[in-house]
C-alpha cells in the first residue's frame, strides 16, 4: 500500500469497542442457551456459567496480549503468521474465520426472518435479503456509525437481561433454599452435569475474538484493545451469572430445558403476560449479531488483502467513508448466497469447530511469540502459562465436541 492510498480511520473509543465486543458475546444465544445449560447442570447452572467464564477468560487474556502486540486488521491470521511464519497457514485460517462469520450471519438472518414473521406476514427470502443488504450499507457507511448503532443495540440487549434480573429478583430466596436443601456439601455437587453444562455455556462467551479484527480502527489500541476484551468478558460473566440464577429461581431446570425460549418463559411466569417485549429485544440481539459479523469479516478480508494474502481489490478503502468497500460487498453477497441457496445446518455446526481450532492455534502462536519476544516495548504481557492453559482447555473442548458429535 502506497502512502497516498486511503487507510482505515482510528475512530473507536474504549466504550465503543467494549460495547461492540459485548454485543457479539451476548448475541441472541443466552436467550436459548440458558435452558440447555439448566438441563445439564440443574440448579447449579450458575456454577456451570462461572466455570465456562474462567475457561473463556484464559483465551481472552491471550487475545488481549496479542491485540496489543499487533493492533491490526486480520487479527488471528496475523498472530499465526507472527508465531509460525507460515503464510499459507495464515491464509487458510483467515479464510476459515471469515467463512465462519459469513455462515453465522446467514444463519442469524434466517433466525431474524423467523422472529419477524411472528409479527408480519412477509416471505422469508425478502426479509433475509433486505436485512443483509441494509446492514451491508450501514457497515459501508462508516465504522463510527456502524459500531455506534451496534453499541446502541447492545444496550437494548443488556436492558433485556436486566429486565429479567429485575422482575425475577423476588424469587431469589427460592433458589438459595433449593440449593441448600438439595446439596449441602461440596462433594455432593453433581459435577458431571455441571461440567457438561459448562461445555455448553462456553459457547455463550464466544465473540470476544472478533474484536481484534477492528483493532486498526481503535484509538490507542495498545491500551484500549486489551481493556475492551477483558471488560467485555467480565460484564458478560456478571450478566450470565445473574440471569442464570434468576432463571432457575423462577422455573425448574426441567421447565427451562423443555422451553425453546426459556427467558421468554421466565418473563411470562413472573409477569403473567405474553413475552412480546422479550421477543422484540431478541430481534435487536439477532440484528446486532449479523451487523457485527459483517464488520468483522470485511475487516478480516481487508487485512489479509493488504498483506497480499488475498486479491488486492479487497484492500480498497473508500476515500469518503474510510471503510473497506469491496470487502464489505463480497461479505454481504456471500452471506446472501449462503442464506438463500445453501442449507445451513451442517455449515453452522462447523463454526464451533473452526472457532475452537483457531483458539488452540492462537494460544500456541502466543507461546512461540513470547519465547521470541518476551517483553515488547509499550505492551503489557501475561505469564506464558496463560496461553499454555488456553491451548490445553480449548483442545479439550474441541475433543469433547468431536466425541459428542461422533
Amino acid at each position: 500500500m502506497t502512502k497516498n492510498e486511503t487507510t482505515l480511520k482510528r475512530s473507536l473509543s474504549l466504550p465503543l469497542i467494549t460495547f461492540y465486543g459485548l454485543g457479539n458475546i451476548l448475541g441472541a444465544g443466552i436467550y436459548v442457551l440458558i435452558g440447555k445449560v439448566a438441563g445439564e447442570a440443574g440448579y447449579f447452572a450458575p456454577l456451570a456459567f462461572f466455570i465456562a467464564s474462567i475457561i473463556a477468560a484464559i483465551t481472552a487474556f491471550t487475545y488481549a496480549e496479542l491485540s496489543a502486540r499487533y493492533p491490526v486488521s486480520a487479527g488471528e491470521a496475523v498472530y499465526l503468521y507472527e508465531g509460525f511464519r507460515n503464510s499459507n497457514l495464515s491464509k487458510f485460517v483467515g479464510i476459515l474465520i471469515a467463512l465462519a462469520g459469513i455462515v453465522s450471519a446467514a444463519a442469524i438472518a434466517h433466525g431474524f426472518a423467523g422472529y419477524l414473521q411472528v409479527f408480519v406476514d412477509i416471505p422469508a427470502p425478502l426479509i433475509i435479503s433486505s436485512i443483509l443488504i441494509l446492514l451491508g450499507v450501514l457497515t459501508a457507511w462508516g465504522i463510527s456509525q456502524s459500531v455506534a448503532i451496534a453499541a446502541a443495540f447492545t444496550v437494548i440487549e443488556i436492558l433485556g437481561l436486566l429486565l429479567i434480573i429485575g422482575i425475577g429478583a423476588d424469587h431469589l430466596p427460592e433458589f438459595t433454599e433449593v440449593v441448600a436443601t438439595t446439596h449441602t456439601r461440596f462433594s455432593a455437587i453433581p459435577w458431571l452435569g455441571v461440567m457438561s453444562g459448562a461445555f455448553l455455556a462456553f459457547y455463550a462467551y464466544i465473540g470476544f475474538e472478533d474484536m481484534v479484527n477492528v483493532a486498526e480502527e481503535v484509538k490507542n489500541p495498545q491500551r484500549n484493545m486489551p481493556m475492551a476484551i477483558l471488560i467485555a468478558v467480565i460484564i458478560s460473566t456478571l450478566l450470565y451469572g445473574a440471569v442464570s440464577i434468576i432463571s432457575v429461581s423462577v422455573l425448574s431446570p426441567e421447565q427451562l430445558s423443555a422451553s425453546d425460549a426459556p427467558l421468554a418463559a421466565v418473563y411470562s411466569e413472573v409477569t403473567g403476560e405474553a413475552p412480546v417485549l422479550i421477543t422484540v429485544i431478541g430481534l435487536f440481539a439477532v440484528i446486532n449479531g449479523a451487523l457485527i459479523q459483517i464488520i468483522m469479516a470485511s475487516r478480516l478480508l481487508y487485512g489479509m488483502a493488504i498483506r497480499h494474502w488475498l486479491p488486492q481489490p479487497l484492500a480498497k478503502i473508500s476515500p469518503r467513508t474510510r471503510t473497506p468497500i469491496n470487502s464489505t460487498i463480497v461479505v454481504v453477497v456471500s452471506m446472501l448466497f449462503f442464506a438463500l441457496i445453501l442449507p445451513l445446518v451442517t455449515l453452522a455446526e462447523l463454526t464451533s469447530y473452526i472457532v475452537l481450532t483457531v483458539f488452540a492455534l492462537v494460544n500456541l502462536a502466543l507461546i512461540k511469540i513470547k519465547k521470541q519476544s518476551p517483553q515488547p516495548t509499550g505492551v503489557s504481557v501475561f505469564s506464558i502459562w496463560i496461553p499454555r492453559l488456553g491451548f490445553v482447555t480449548t483442545l479439550l473442548f474441541l475433543l469433547n465436541q468431536l466425541i459428542s458429535n461422533f
